[in-house]
């Protein structure tokens, strides 16, 4: 059996909705109180299950973990469709980032969605509205606070458009651009976001010293941001997902006969996305998949994955974008079409459909505790 899309209660779709509502004055379905500014930290990679076990690494997030629970980062755990989640408020299968590696069907190409792009119209390519123009319509400015080298990238320009982008390459000068949006007079939607944990499990893994040391360093610094908050200002901490460190023994080198019939490999090791060359029966290729592999991933086909839930409402615009078959990895497994692949050097991974992946925090702070 698969397991449903929708896993837990609340979702990362539904943060910035109820973080406007705030700034709006109303009280939205979570019960936010009315707040002139609403900042949002975003960092990249801290699961919920994994913050949970290094608490006492992170003493001032521990404090306000205490009466929030997980909410759900979306399917794939993966940034790209996480962020635009986020800032959309649209699940993936109605915003069209579906994929790490994505999968362009009107040129029959694969475009990675975070650094490629090559040939994509962000404006296009991501659906949706972003939530800053829906809020600039209304009067309420956004400021995007990441780092420097981000600013002309495609990516942010398909989900961070509406917002002024604020660029800083460390902490210290986000802090400063953090403190400059909040003196502004007025109201404001502020998102920061943190690269510097997902970057250290990937290298190092979220079970190292080095893991533990990066979220030491993000705990002082959110010390620092709570100090800078207003009477009516609002902060949340969330992630887009988590991770799952793959030791070297559960990486997975498919048969070549798990590969007849596939004309690309999209997706990431934790879940692969198979598109199939015209004509295959994606039932037989998942049958062979589940045969060999069913111990260790979930495996269905498209129709499967979207009866399930796993992208949400998916438009039918989107839905040749995903792949014909999906390998969700179960465990701590990996998958590698090639064996020489470069990323199989990341211990830290994510993408796929376990609690690890998908659990995500989200803690209040200022006027929102």
């Amino acid at each position: 059996m698969l397991p449903g899309g929708n896993s837990h209660r609340r979702r990362l779709a539904e943060v910035i909705p109820n973080c406007l509502d705030a700034v709006r004055g109303r009280r939205g379905a979570w019960g936010l109180p009315s707040v002139e500014k609403a900042v949002v930290v975003l960092v990249d990679g801290l699961g919920h299950e994994a913050l949970v076990a290094a608490r006492g690494h992170a003493r001032t997030l521990a404090t306000g973990a205490g009466a929030d629970t997980a909410i759900g980062s979306g399917f794939p755990s993966t940034t790209a469709a996480a962020l635009a989640t986020l800032t959309t408020g649209e699940p993936s299968g109605r915003h069209g980032l579906v994929a790490y590696r994505g999968y362009d069907p009107a040129r029959d190409v694969l475009v990675n969605q975070l650094s490629g792009w090559e040939g994509l119209d962000p404006a296009t390519w991501q659906r949706m509205p972003t939530l800053f123009e829906r809020a600039s319509a209304e009067g309420i400015p956004s400021a995007a606070i990441a780092h420097a080298r981000y600013r002309e990238s495609a990516f942010t320009h398909a989900v961070l458009r509406g917002a002024e982008f604020l660029g800083a390459a460390q902490p210290s000068g986000r802090l400063d651009l953090l403190g400059n949006a909040l003196s502004a007079p007025g109201p404001a939607l502020i998102y920061y976001y943190v690269p510097e944990l997902d970057m250290t499990a990937h290298a190092r893994g979220a079970s190292s010293d080095a893991w533990l040391a990066a979220l030491e360093e993000f705990d002082a610094e959110l010390s620092a941001m709570i100090r800078m908050l207003g009477r009516r200002d609002g902060l949340v901490v969330t992630a887009d997902h988590g991770i799952v460190d793959v030791p070297e023994q559960a990486h997975r080198i498919p048969e070549q006969n798990l590969l007849d019939d596939v004309a690309h490999v999209a997706g990431e090791p934790r879940c692969l996305q198979l598109h199939l060359q015209e004509g295959t029966d994606p039932h037989a290729v998942a049958e062979r998949w589940r045969s060999s592999e069913g111990r260790r991933a979930w495996v269905a086909t498209r129709d499967e994955a979207i009866e399930a839930g796993w992208f949400g409402t998916v438009d039918p615009e989107v839905a040749p974008r995903i792949g014909d078959v999906l390998i969700a990895a179960r465990g701590t497994s990996a998958y590698y079409v090639d064996p020489d692949d470069r990323a199989r050097a990341m211990i830290g991974q994510h993408g796929s459909l376990t609690p690890s992946e998908t659990g995500i925090p989200f803690v209040r702070f200022g006027a929102f505790a």
